[in-house]
């Protein structure tokens, strides 16, 4: 069955990380709005299907997200449009292929910089069918759809922005000493080339 665009963005209503933020939800409220659903939207880059405890993950525990699954809805089959970051949340953010408008790539390090590479303009997002819904809305975390001023969340239908541009972050305060990034490396600390292991056997 096919849907058309348009109904395909107002009825999946999810949005990248888009938040329903509660303060200004409740200050929308005391102005006579509607009431509507909060709609959370967690998108994690290299997660597993089976990785959460909510799809019956083991390994790590991870109650919180649980129990917003438990609360909310979950979804069973979804499917990603890239193996990779930005072309699969250009894909969600707009509910088109990311072939049909050109953002097939993965842009890391000096090209988010570039000011021609981003989530084309021209292109609706999820947040824009959201706020003309009447939401507030706001993306936190990770954005990976252009670094520059015209890609910015916030202009691209996010009312807040709390998070990073590019690829990948730090998650401590500099100077970072005791701690690896796996972004991009080639080499390991020690000198040699490949993947670490874990005691276990299972690589880190």
């Amino acid at each position: 069955m096919m849907m058309h665009r348009g109904v395909l963005l107002q009825s999946i209503g999810v949005a990248l990380a888009t938040v329903a933020m509660g303060h200004l939800a409740r200050a929308q409220a005391h102005r006579g709005a509607a009431a509507r659903p909060n709609i959370v939207l967690i998108v994690a880059d290299d997660l597993g299907y089976g990785d959460l405890g909510c799809y019956d993950g083991q390994d790590i525990p991870t109650p919180h997200i649980d129990s917003l699954a438990a609360a909310g809805i979950r979804f069973t089959s979804g499917y990603v449009t890239a193996p990779y970051c930005a072309p699969s949340r250009a894909a969600l953010l707009t509910g088109r292929y990311q072939a049909r408008f050109g953002f097939e790539g993965n842009p890391i390090g000096p090209r988010l910089a570039d000011p021609t590479v981003g989530l084309p303009t021209r292109e609706r997002t999820m947040a824009d069918a959201l706020r003309d819904a009447g939401y507030v809305t706001a993306a936190i975390g990770k954005w990976h759809l252009g670094g520059t001023a015209s890609y910015h969340p916030q202009r691209r239908g996010f009312d807040e922005f709390f998070g990073f541009l590019h690829e990948g972050h730090y998650f401590v305060p500099p100077p970072w000493e005791g701690h690896v990034t796996w972004l991009r490396r080639k080499a390991l600390p020690d000198g040699g080339r490949g993947r670490w292991t874990a005691p276990d056997g299972r690589i880190i």
